[in-house]
């Protein structure tokens, strides 16, 4: 009598298109990928494969892409409660007249939860694995991303003003010193290595130089990433320059904030001495270009950070000011909006996108040996786009999936080894119970 062979794998996904590095490498026709509990084990063609493998789960790719998750540079996840609530407005009359006096109101820890994890429904859904997410309250929105099974960069805000959960603004700092060290024990009681803890200051415009240097001296004791918005319009650079006489992000400079593991959000108003300047000091750059195209903020330079060497990603900012959080939109919007500024189709090819949104937003966010890419040691994030709809047929290469996609193509989304979306259904968590309590928050606001 035969003895079984043991199992190889515990999840096996077959017979797929991969592209196991997009914008990187090319694909594999024919291919799989194998995964044991968190980690990636091969990637390879089908003849590859070795006879005999098993697992105790294989998903048929057949007929889809099988590529890494998705990468969401910059995101304000709980703010799905304020999607749609103030359009067609420019940026500072958005954020002084409407989105301050709304989250006064309205945020609070039963806010940020639930409105968070709607976030990780949406991102899930259109193949988002990974999110760097700010806001208020923070330690609720790392336990939404925790239940859904998200990896998430989570970062507290940081302001100069009465904020959800810290009305003194002096406390500023230590509220978000207690957060790291509570994001820290909840990342060791259930997310591991999923959740890391980081900080957000809002603006310069909205932190002075002690609040700035503060925040930027507690995230290297604390050994995490700082991110802020910078240079987002043209009102913020001349009020910057008025006060302080230099750009933004010379402003930073001069106390001592950027480095490496500063992260710099929007960056669309820049010099050419400011790229130098970010270039010098290793600072990134997350690109949000629906947002920036819907608030009028501009059209970040990009062709020229990439030339600088910037390590750069796309995120889709809060779905308040985009309004949704579809990163294979977001990766069209960008590869168009480049071109037609500067009436030359060449500027950032589909590949570029591409990478940007996977192994280009893992390296922003500290975590290109994690995720990113499809390789053997990676954690296991991916998903499979499904390429049997008429806007995807025929499929020549991956550029389709920047100029055709959509998140609704997503079949299935994996992450950490577990398959947290199947057939368009959110195994996670309750999705229906998530939206209800969404939808009685909404009602107090309208």
């Amino acid at each position: 009598m035969d003895t079984p062979m043991p199992l190889t794998y515990d999840l096996l996904l077959t017979n797929g298109l991969i592209l196991a590095a997009p914008g990187l490498q090319a694909p594999i026709a024919e291919g799989f990928v194998a995964i044991r509990g968190d980690t990636i084990q091969a990637v390879g063609a089908m003849s590859d494969l070795p006879q005999g493998a098993r697992a105790r789960q294989t998903i048929d790719a057949r007929g889809g892409v099988v590529m890494p998750g998705l990468v969401n540079g910059h995101c304000h996840a709980a703010m799905t409660l304020f999607r749609g609530l103030a359009d067609d407005l420019p940026l500072m009359e958005w954020l002084e007249r409407h989105i301050f006096p709304a989250e006064a109101r309205f945020v609070s820890p039963e806010m940020v939860y639930w409105c968070s994890k709607l976030a990780a429904a949406e991102m899930i859904l259109s193949g988002t694995t990974t999110v760097a997410d700010s806001y208020f309250y923070e330690i609720e929105a790392a336990r939404a991303f925790d239940e859904a099974g998200m990896r998430a960069v989570v970062a507290q805000g940081v302001i100069d003003f009465p904020a959800p959960g810290v009305p003194e603004p002096r406390e500023n700092i230590a509220a978000a010193a207690r957060f790291v060290e509570g994001c820290r024990r909840l990342s060791q009681a259930g997310g591991g290595e999923r959740l890391s803890p980081a900080l957000f200051c809002h603006s310069p415009y909205t932190c002075g130089d002690k609040t700035l240097q503060g925040a930027k001296a507690l995230a290297r004791r604390q050994g995490c990433q700082l991110f802020i918005h910078l240079a987002e319009s043209r009102a913020e650079c001349e009020q910057i320059e008025a006060q302080q006489g230099v750009s933004p992000v010379a402003y930073l400079e001069r106390l001592g904030v950027l480095d490496r593991d500063t992260v710099a959000v929007h960056a669309v108003q820049l010099s050419p001495e400011d790229i130098a300047l970010l270039a010098a000091r290793e600072t990134a750059v997350v690109t949000c270009p629906e947002s920036n195209m819907k608030l009028a903020s501009g059209i970040a330079p990009l062709p020229a950070m990439l030339s600088a060497g910037l390590r750069l990603g796309l995120g889709t900012d809060g779905c308040a000011s985009n309004n949704d959080l579809d990163l294979f939109g977001e990766m069209a919007s960008l590869a168009r909006l480049h071109k037609v500024a500067a009436l030359d189709p060449t500027l950032i090819p589909a590949s570029q996108a591409l990478r940007l949104t996977t192994s280009g937003g893992a390296e922003v966010l500290g975590l290109a040996n994690r995720v990113g890419r499809l390789a053997a040691g990676l954690k296991a994030d991916c998903l499979i786009v499904d390429l049997n709809a008429p806007h995807l047929t025929p499929f020549y290469n991956p550029d389709l999936l920047v100029y055709a996609a959509k998140g609704s193509d997503v079949r299935t989304t994996i992450i950490n080894g577990v398959v947290v979306m199947d057939q368009r259904q959110i195994l996670s968590f309750d999705l229906p119970e998530t939206m209800s309590q969404v939808r009685k928050l909404a009602a107090a606001i309208r």
